[in-house]
């Protein structure tokens, strides 16, 4: 026994470590080092309300610009939509005239099928080609010229019928695609104020307070921006009013020495303008304080297009729906040389206006959340003004 012993392999005192208690302790040694490194790693840090503020008035800028986009799609797909309908209305009548064209082929047909001119599978003919039918069966000689006229005017409303569906068929694709538009640009709009709505929820009350602050400050140096404005302006005035004074001097002076009643001198002054400025401005006034809601054109709520659409609309002028048309209408004028009524826009993308009403100050409704108010124009950083009349 001792001798087969001693042949006998001694056994291993090496425990082998499980695969099942290695990933074991690997894992939980990943979740140890990773928990370690959660607990040391600095929290992500707050923006400041200097950045929050930058960052909202980015956002409600982009939904000034998907605002406009949404308008222009809405007013597309109100065109398409009354096009589509002119089109299906007009469709339905050659549709009926050709209906009654068939009708008087079918009686002619049968009056040649009871003569045994015309079999009845060649009379089937009638609804697809009836004057290539005629032609190949040599009765065209043998038709009156009224005959004659019913085939040409099928023909003719055949291919009328076959065009208007082609023209209304093209025109739901395009009401489909505009469609489409608004539907993108009304998300688009929504999900940039609810960002925004988002961001500011998140501020602390002293944030907010902050936040007040820095659009106190940023009203006080628009209105002082204004206020600057005004002045120029008004020596602007002035100093045209004393050089039309001493015209008028010198025409009175050569006039008494020429012996010849003096007429005055022209102004330059448009008596039209200025009547359809004060409409404008009377219509703006009376909308201060409805509030801002995107895509409105009255007459409870506005958004800026909106709102500068229906007060020259009250003085007789129509214009564009958005701004990036109305910017195009009538004349571009230098700030300096701005007047009452003429329209200010502001941003490089052109997604807001104002009226200008004098002094600096505008007219306008600003954003999601406020209403119609006064305003210096220098709120904003300005695009260009121009006068619409």
């Amino acid at each position: 026994m001792s001798a087969l012993a001693s042949h006998r392999k001694a056994r291993s005192r090496t425990a082998k470590t499980s695969p099942a208690v290695g990933f074991t302790t690997a894992a939980l040694a990943s979740v140890t080092l990773l928990s370690t490194q959660s607990a040391n790693a600095a929290p992500e840090p707050r923006p400041s309300v200097e950045e929050v503020q930058k960052k909202v008035d980015d956002l409600y800028r982009q939904a000034g610009t998907a605002t406009q986009k949404y308008n222009k799609a809405k007013e597309s797909t109100e065109e398409k939509r009354a096009e589509v309908g002119q089109l299906l209305d007009e469709a339905a009548q050659r549709t009926e005239k050709l209906n009654e064209s068939r009708r008087v082929l079918g009686n002619y047909a049968a009056a040649q099928y009871r003569t045994g001119a015309v079999t009845p599978t060649a009379a089937l003919l009638f609804a697809d080609s009836p004057e290539s039918y005629f032609e190949q069966t040599q009765l065209m000689s043998r038709m009156t010229d009224r005959q004659r006229n019913v085939i040409t005017d099928y023909e003719t409303q055949r291919a009328e019928a076959a065009k208007q569906r082609a023209e209304a068929t093209k025109s739901l694709e395009s009401l489909t695609r505009s469609q489409k538009a608004l539907r993108t640009s009304k998300q688009d709009v929504q999900a940039k104020l609810a960002e925004a709505r988002t961001l500011l929820s998140k501020l602390t009350a002293e944030e907010k307070a902050r936040l007040a602050a820095i659009e106190r400050e940023k009203q006080e140096e628009a209105r002082r921006k204004a206020e600057e404005l005004a002045r120029q302006q008004a020596a602007e005035a002035e100093r045209q009013r004393q050089e039309q004074a001493a015209q008028e001097q010198a025409a009175q002076e050569q006039a008494q020495q020429e012996q010849t009643p003096s007429t005055g001198t022209d102004t330059g002054t448009d008596g039209s303008s200025t009547s359809k400025a004060d409409k404008v401005l009377a219509f703006a006034r009376d909308q201060i304080g409805k509030p801002y809601v995107w895509g409105a054109t009255g007459p409870s709520s506005y958004d800026c297009s909106g709102l500068t659409q229906a007060a020259w609309k009250a003085a007789g002028v129509d214009l564009p729906r958005t701004t990036w048309d109305q910017v195009k209408v009538g004349t571009r004028v230098e700030t300096k040389d701005l007047i009452p009524g003429d329209l200010v826009f502001f941003y490089d993308d052109i997604s807001h206006v104002g009226i200008y009403i004098g002094d600096g100050k505008m007219i306008h409704a600003p954003k999601p959340g406020t209403n119609v108010r006064e305003e210096s124009i220098y709120y904003m950083p300005i695009y260009g003004s121009v006068r619409p009349a």
